[in-house]
Order: C-alpha cells, then sequence, then structure tokens
C-alpha cells in the first residue's frame, strides 16, 4: 500500500506523533491540580491531523494513513520507550533486554490508534457535511478520545509492574480524557477551523462548504 505527497507528510506527521505521545506519556505532570501526562497534550494532535485529512481526502484515505502507519509507529515507539523510559536516556544498550513496560505501552498505543482513529472518522464522516464546519470535529474528537483513551489504559497499566499505574489507571484515565476534551474543545477544534480557513482561502481558493472531498 502506497502513499503519494502529500499524503505522506502526513503519514510521518501520524507517525511522529504517535512516538512523541507514547515517550510523553511516561513523563508526569501536575496542571491546575490535576495529575496528568504530556502525551494528554500531545495527542490530540492525531485527531487535528485526521480531521483534517477526512475533510479534505475523504475517509478512504485517511484509513489509508492510519493503516500504512500504524506498524512503523509501533516499532520506532517500542525503541524510543525502551531508550528513554520514564523520560531519562537509558542508552543504546537499554535495546538488548526486552521492556515489557514499554512494548505494553507501544501495544495499547497501536490497538488504541487504530480504534480511535476508526471511531474518529465514522463519526466526522456523518457530521462533516453539515453547514457548520465545527460539530464534526467536536463530536469526533470526543468520541475517537474516548474509546482511545479507555483502549490505551486497560492495555497498558493493567496489572502493569509499575505499582502507581496498576492501581491508578482508571481514575488517571478518567481525568486524561477530561483533559483531553478540554484542550480538543479549546484549543484543537478552534485550531481545525483557522487552519481548515486558511486552506480553503489560500490553497483551494472556495468556501469551507466546499472542501468536501
Amino acid at each position: 500500500m502506497s502513499l503519494q505527497q502529500p499524503l505522506k507528510k502526513l503519514f510521518f506527521l501520524h507517525v511522529f506523533i504517535i512516538v512523541l505521545s507514547n515517550y510523553a506519556v511516561q513523563i508526569p505532570v501536575t496542571v491546575a491540580g490535576i495529575d496528568t501526562t504530556w502525551g494528554t497534550f500531545t495527542y490530540p494532535f492525531i485527531f487535528l491531523t485526521t480531521d483534517l485529512t477526512v475533510r479534505i481526502y475523504g475517509s478512504h484515505t485517511a484509513r489509508k494513513v492510519i493503516f500504512v502507519a500504524m506498524i512503523p509507529a509501533l516499532i520506532i515507539s517500542y525503541i524510543v520507550g525502551t531508550i528513554f523510559a520514564f523520560g531519562d536516556f537509558q542508552g543504546i544498550g537499554a535495546l538488548g533486554t526486552f521492556s515489557v513496560f514499554v512494548f505494553r505501552i507501544a501495544a495499547a498505543s497501536f490497538s488504541a490508534y487504530v480504534v480511535g482513529q476508526i471511531a474518529d472518522i465514522l463519526v466526522f464522516q456523518r457530521l462533516r457535511r453539515m453547514r457548520q464546519w465545527w460539530p464534526a470535529p467536536a463530536a469526533s474528537s470526543i468520541a475517537g478520545n474516548a474509546l482511545d483513551t479507555f483502549v490505551f489504559y486497560a492495555i497498558a497499566f493493567w496489572q502493569t509492574t509499575d505499582a502507581y499505574m496498576a492501581a491508578n489507571w482508571i481514575p488517571l484515565g478518567i481525568v486524561d480524557y477530561c483533559v483531553k476534551v478540554i484542550a480538543s474543545l479549546a484549543l484543537f477544534v478552534p485550531l481545525y477551523g483557522i487552519i481548515l480557513n486558511a486552506l480553503a482561502r489560500f490553497v483551494f481558493k472556495r468556501p469551507l462548504s466546499g472542501i468536501n472531498a
């Protein structure tokens, strides 16, 4: 399955965001008294990228990008996650020892990415022809993030060797989902509108409602 330009750029963008998020999810952060991880703020970019792909190229092409990107993202995520476990550089030698913890994160990301993105595409596809541009990215983000977050936390941290994550993955997942939804609606949906408006004006030379290919 091959991709043509500019879809290759979307492919690399998907892989980059997934790998970055799998690294960032290992690093905890507290924002306004809420315990979460940096991955909460990087992964929603995937939904932004997917929604723009569906809007411009259609759902079939968006699914094609996802399925081409998922295996390379899984492999690179494991390599990066092992070398930089828990946010600290472990050295190349760390690859000589198989890390179940890192592999579960990579496998969880792989599963969550596929499930979440397909849900995002299905919801977005149904709503993208509405006169208003915002219901499609808003609803698809809420649905996609819900499935993505549950699948990721369940596979990555249920009965994991990390005692803290094993005991707290459900509340952490709920907080993570809430923060993702808030961030998506407050930041990523408006950003989607800005980018789509720029594409309509400077690339496609037609109104937003015309970008429904």
